[in-house]
């Protein structure tokens, strides 16, 4: 079985000789946010934090991502914070892609390291620093955390992609398969991060069509993928938002296998807005 790979972005400036042309895409119905876009000057700082810079990938914004945020952190040898987040009713799920973390969560610490997974309750005490000598990669997703009747917020869970057994779609012969972190029927989950691997050659041979807003990230390989009516060429290091009901599908050509850190939105209610 050929090990996991992670792209991680490093930031840098193109020199002056090269093409203004890019795949960047910014529609009513999806964005592309290519890996060549994620420069020094494009990456932003938090209060609160030593030693770290990040890439707001998502963001709650009109014509754009509505229920989480998604950054692209980088923190250097030493760096952290004990007041990562200032919002109490944002959960997060942190999901690293190079080197370690320590990892604090009310009280019990936990070590991450690439292909590490965590999932943070709202409102839950948690630290984080690298008290390794190499710089980390991490993604963070932050999305509210919508309470409803008879449902306890979930527990933390800390793992590794290295020790969750990916699932098989049914009938692909293995060629399309979901790694899920967390039991899809839990209910107190209103959010899921999954991984979503293509073997060379495999396909999602329809146009899914559904509620779910989605934030594709792209950690290896690449493929062809359908965004509302376009087919668009996406690399590792590349980002995807959808909005809901815009219709995806995709076609892996290889040589390698395509994989992305998939966020959506599940198991709740929609919203309705007021009577007018």
């Amino acid at each position: 079985m050929t090990p996991p790979r992670y792209y991680t972005p490093k930031g840098g400036h193109p020199g002056q000789e090269q093409l203004l042309t890019d795949r960047a895409m910014f529609t009513d119905a999806y964005a592309v946010i290519p890996k060549g876009t994620m420069r020094d000057i494009t990456t932003s700082f938090l209060p609160g934090w030593d030693g770290m810079r990040m890439w707001v990938i998502a963001r709650p914004l009109s014509g754009f991502a509505e229920t989480f945020s998604q950054y692209i952190v980088e923190l250097q040898p030493g760096g952290g914070s004990d007041t990562p987040e200032s919002d109490a009713g944002a959960q997060s799920v942190l999901f690293v892609t190079e080197g370690q973390l320590t990892l604090s969560i009310d009280g019990d610490t936990h070590q991450l390291e690439d292909g590490g997974y965590a999932y943070i309750p709202a409102g839950a005490s948690w630290t984080l620093h690298n008290r390794s000598d190499t710089a980390a990669g991490f993604h963070w997703i932050r999305k509210r955390w919508e309470a409803a009747p008879g449902v306890s917020k979930p527990a933390p869970l800390i793992t590794n992609e290295r020790d969750v057994a990916p699932t098989a779609m049914p009938g692909t012969e293995g060629r399309w398969a979901t790694t899920r972190f967390v039991d899809p029927a839990d209910l107190s989950h209103d959010m899921h991060v999954t991984i979503v691997t293509f073997e060379p050659g495999g396909v999602i041979p329809f146009a899914e069509t559904h509620v779910m807003e989605h934030g594709l990230f792209v950690l290896e390989g690449k493929a062809v993928y359908r965004l509302n009516q376009d087919w668009v060429e996406v690399e590792a290091g590349d980002f995807m938002w959808l909005r809901a009901f815009c219709p995806q599908a995709c076609y892996a050509g290889g040589p390698g296998r395509f994989r992305y850190l998939l966020y959506k939105d599940v198991n709740r209610h929609m919203p309705l807005n007021p009577l007018r």
